[in-house]
């Protein structure tokens, strides 16, 4: 094996120096991946941010893994079918960077994919729902109605400005969020 190396020429050995340690990379991030081995080597930093999804991450480990991968592999084969340095070189280059804009366009794409759990309230505005226990008219006390917000039904606290109390099962509309945790509701469904 090692008369074999030896006997490459400089520039197929650069190839072959990229090539081995970055296969090993490659299968050690594929095979935890695939585990459920998730090793954060961003360096990523916990926030709260309102924005969708991390957006385009072009630089990370995964991907400069997948470009010195295939841009090692490239440049052996294109070496081996005898082509020019400078031809070598390009190719190389282009399909690596073509396997991290593949990369990084798929997992931009999956994270888009996750799905926030978390009720908003804001999106009860404007839907139906039940009253579950009886609301005082004119804002004189706190009852409870159930509405489907994002799918599942709630039981929230609830007011109103309506002049009559309202009564179980009587079905209301929402006119906004007060706190961002009691609902304005009213009897007029227009």
């Amino acid at each position: 094996m090692l008369d074999w190396f030896n006997g490459l020429e400089l520039f197929e050995k650069i190839y072959w120096y990229f090539a081995i340690p970055s296969s090993l990379a490659f299968l050690f991030v594929l095979a935890t991946t695939f585990l459920g081995g998730d090793m954060d080597v961003d360096g990523d930093v916990d926030m709260d941010t309102d924005a969708d999804g991390a957006g385009f991450q072009f630089i990370t480990f995964k991907n400069l893994v997948g470009f010195f991968t295939v841009f090692s592999w490239t440049g052996i084969a294109c070496i081996r079918s005898g082509m020019s340095t400078a031809m070598v070189i390009i190719i190389s280059v282009i399909c690596g960077l073509i396997m991290m804009t593949l990369m990084a366009t798929l997992f931009y794409f999956l994270t888009r994919l996750i799905e926030d759990g978390s009720m908003r309230m804001k999106n009860a505005i404007g839907r139906t729902g039940e009253v579950y226990l009886p609301i005082k008219a004119n804002n004189g006390g706190f009852g409870k109605v159930q509405i489907s917000i994002q799918g599942s039904v709630h039981e929230i606290q609830a007011v109103t400005e309506d002049e009559e109390d309202l009564s179980v099962g009587t079905v209301v509309k929402v006119k906004g969020v007060i706190d961002n945790h009691i609902l304005l509701v009213t009897k007029n469904l227009n």
